[in-house]
């Protein structure tokens, strides 16, 4: 059995599921057994799920203590805000 913990964070809290689920578990199993999908409504999470801070893809086997991420999209590009940033401080 592997345990892992599978984390999503909302723009207000932060929720954390603790599993143990089979070994040869992927990445989409974790975050299906969590439930964390229905419970925020969160759809399709292609190219939005990780181990660790490290962008994976869902069929990405687990390692007993693996941290399965799932990431919000972004609600500005950074290089924008900073473009705009930079703008503000030489006036």
């Amino acid at each position: 059995m592997l345990k892992l913990q599978v984390v999503y964070a909302s723009e207000d809290q932060q929720t954390v599921v603790v599993l143990e689920l089979p070994a040869g578990a992927s990445l989409a199993d974790a975050i299906d057994a969590s439930g964390l999908r229905e419970r925020f409504d969160l759809g399709d999470l292609s190219g939005r799920t990780g181990i660790y801070g490290r962008l994976r893809p869902e069929r990405e086997p687990l390692c007993d203590g693996d941290r399965v991420e799932i990431y919000r999209p972004l609600l500005a590009d950074p290089k924008d805000t900073r473009r705009k940033r930079a703008r503000l401080r030489r006036r």
